[in-house]
């Protein structure tokens, strides 16, 4: 386990608040046109039933929540795309930052302001 001794933050860092991006689909198309939509939408479905804020765009979903609740999801949604083929492909990447919540969406009204007074 990794620790944050000496960082200020006086806790386990994985254990705090977390943004989590990730894409799944299976790794080989369920029929000729080679669309891994239903599969997807499985996943997506898993997200959305899970009640964290989430937002889905054409490459990833983004999830906001403790460590354990996000990987959780990310392991059902997994499940879910598992059942449309033999194997399947998972991206993941982690914004971990203990003590803010919001971020989904803080984050880019940050840099949307920014852009706004630079017009």
């Amino acid at each position: 386990m990794w620790r944050t001794e000496g960082t200020g933050l006086g806790r386990t860092a994985y254990g705090g608040r977390m943004l989590v991006a990730f894409s799944v689909a299976p790794s080989v198309a369920s029929d000729s046109t080679g669309s891994v939509s239903e599969a997807v939408a499985a996943a997506v479905k898993v997200v959305r039933d899970s009640g964290l804020p989430n937002r889905t765009d054409s490459m990833f979903t983004t999830l906001e929540g403790e460590w354990d609740e996000c990987m959780a999801v990310v392991k059902r949604a997994v499940d879910a795309v598992a059942a449309y083929g033999p194997r399947v492909s998972l991206v993941l990447k982690a914004d971990i930052r203990p003590g803010h919540t919001g971020e989904l969406t803080g984050k880019v009204e940050r840099v949307e302001a920014l852009l706004a007074d630079q017009s």
